[in-house]
């Protein structure tokens, strides 16, 4: 590790809210490595971040349209990954030049009810575009050793997300089948969990093209899946993918109103779906009579939340046993640090196949 500097540059949010037709833009800020002591908390861990993927909450907070909590000029994104640049006399768990993540939710380290709350990253509190930060250690996780800087920066939020939203594959048993609706990071992310636990997926698009290229990058001609543009009845499609047997998961990234298919598109007992994203909007117009017809399935209907860090170390073991390679679901297209309002407005513009990466 090289010698570590005073200071830093940081991405943060203009002052403001944002909305569609005036969003908030990126500016590059200095701040100080250390506290003003010079010297790290017992427990504290400096860490030099290597790569930043950008989630669709990262760029819905400029636009003004992000539900949850949002700091005035932060720091942006909430997903990197890093190496440990110097810690404090109590840390245990880490030492310098070990591979580590954050975890998103700060205030959900064990899946427990939270008396802090909701404190994700790049949102209630200081994000991850930066060069450096100072983490406790008991908000760090080891990243699999297999994976690269921009590999490992895609786990936090969007890995940890479909993780939860597929459910642990083991816990589903094999060749159960899971409609993975969009190849946004989510999606793309909880299409390489099913595949490397054996699970059938089906992936939809709004273009075929993407289809045959997402076929071709993960050397999967027979991966199946269908253009939700071009084939309107998503219960259909499922029928005739899955040869009449429905499927067992679905996980819905894009809308409340299509909830109602995604039930009819459930296998007939136990299946569940996982609602994640709100991409094409939050509004319904639905008999909410139609709730019903999970009792007659013995269905869930559950809402997913990025998840706890236990899970995330989980997502990580299983990662690293099956050495799954994360490439597939990063876009070809990856950002340096003084381009990052580029990566966030290319990532508004729907431009992306999977993650968008900022590498330092």
């Amino acid at each position: 590790m090289a010698s570590i500097p005073a200071t830093y540059r940081a991405i943060r949010r203009t002052p403001g809210i944002g909305t569609s037709e005036s969003p908030l833009k990126l500016e590059i800020t200095t701040e100080n490595t250390f506290p003003p002591s010079g010297q790290l908390a017992p427990h504290d861990v400096l860490i030099k971040i290597h790569a930043v993927s950008l989630n669709y909450r990262d760029v819905l907070m400029l636009h003004g349209g992000y539900p949850g909590g949002v700091q005035e000029r932060g720091i942006a994104a909430s997903d990197c990954s890093a190496e440990v640049a110097a810690v404090g006399a109590g840390v245990t768990q880490f030492k310098v030049g070990d591979r580590v993540a954050p975890t998103y939710d700060l205030g959900n380290l064990k899946g427990e009810i939270k008396a802090t709350g909701h404190l994700g990253l790049g949102g209630d509190v200081e994000g991850v575009l930066r060069e450096y930060a100072v983490f406790e250690e008991r908000f760090l996780v080891h990243l699999p050793g297999h994976l690269s800087w921009e590999e490992g920066a895609t786990l936090a939020c969007a890995g940890l997300t479909a993780w939860n939203a597929v459910g642990a594959p083991a816990s589903l048993g094999k060749n159960k089948s899971v409609l993975i609706q969009g190849t946004g990071g989510v999606s793309m992310f909880a299409l390489l969990i099913a595949l490397a636990g054996g699970l059938k997926p089906i992936i939809t698009s709004s273009s075929d093209a993407k289809l045959e290229a997402l076929r071709t990058k993960l050397g999967a001609p027979d991966l199946l899946g269908y253009n939700y543009r071009t084939s309107l009845d998503q219960v259909a499609e499922v029928q005739r993918l899955t040869d009449g047997k429905g499927v067992d998961v679905v996980v819905n990234t894009s809308r409340p109103a299509g909830i109602p298919a995604d039930i009819d598109s459930l296998v007939p007992s136990y299946g569940t779906i996982s609602v994640v994203g709100f991409l094409a909007g939050v509004s319904a117009d639905w008999n909410p009579g139609k709730l019903l017809t999970l009792i007659a399935k013995t269905a869930r209907l559950q809402g997913v939340t990025v998840g706890s860090k236990v899970e995330f170390e989980a997502l990580c073991k299983f990662l690293e046993e099956r050495e799954v390679r994360l490439n597939p679901l990063i876009d070809d297209n990856i950002f340096d640090f003084e381009h990052s309002q580029e990566a966030f407005d290319y990532l508004w513009a729907g431009k992306h196949v999977g993650k968008v990466v900022i590498k330092l």
